[in-house]
């Protein structure tokens, strides 16, 4: 477990690599898809990981040719979702690395989900207080796949970019890191192996 001791500050992204909330972010974009009369196929869902909601609706809105604003449309989303996240999640296998590094290493979680509800999946989680860092795509004016989620957490941990890791189950995550200059794990490789 000392194969990250050499790096100054670790980041985690949260759905799918701290949490298996993936699932429940999916039920959340159905139930809005049925709201506003359209599907969202899962494999199509699953090619989004990573993306956040404004993101993902703006595409959404632009192949469906839907009659509502991106912005609302991923409002509704995150509502829906906010009222699901009382629910348990289950904790993967990457935030074992958070915990055996918690208090020796500064650490940040940088995720597609607004900052409140990645709080709140935390908190529910028992992993909050592992974290000295949280930023949410609310917090960046490019999210993933442009690096200001993980540059930010980087600033804000006071962290050399070149001496951070980021841990990232999803393609959009793992090229952010990449266009951030900072080494990344795809802990799919592990989770799934």
């Amino acid at each position: 477990m000392n194969a990250y001791d050499d790096y100054s500050a670790l980041i985690f992204d949260l759905d799918g690599t701290l949490l298996d909330s993936m699932p429940a972010h999916y039920q959340a974009w159905q139930q809005t898809a049925d709201e506003y009369g359209f599907e969202v196929d899962l494999d199509w869902y699953h090619s989004r990981a990573g993306s956040p909601t404004l993101l993902t609706a703006k595409v959404l809105v632009e192949k469906l040719g839907l009659d509502v604003e991106p912005k609302t449309l991923a409002d509704r989303k995150n509502a829906i979702f906010n009222g699901m996240a009382d629910m348990d999640v289950m904790v993967l296998p990457a935030a074992e690395i958070a915990r055996h590094y918690h208090g020796k290493k500064p650490m940040a979680v940088g995720t597609g989900t607004l900052t409140e509800i990645a709080e709140k999946l935390l908190r529910k989680a028992g992993l909050l207080e592992l974290f000295d860092v949280i930023v949410g795509a609310d917090q960046v004016d490019n999210p993933k796949p442009a690096p200001d989620t993980f540059l930010k957490c980087a600033s804000l941990m006071g962290a050399e970019k070149a001496r951070c890791v980021v841990f990232e189950d999803a393609v959009f995550g793992i090229e952010a890191a990449k266009a951030a200059g900072m080494d990344v794990v795809d802990v799919t490789d592990r989770q799934h192996a």
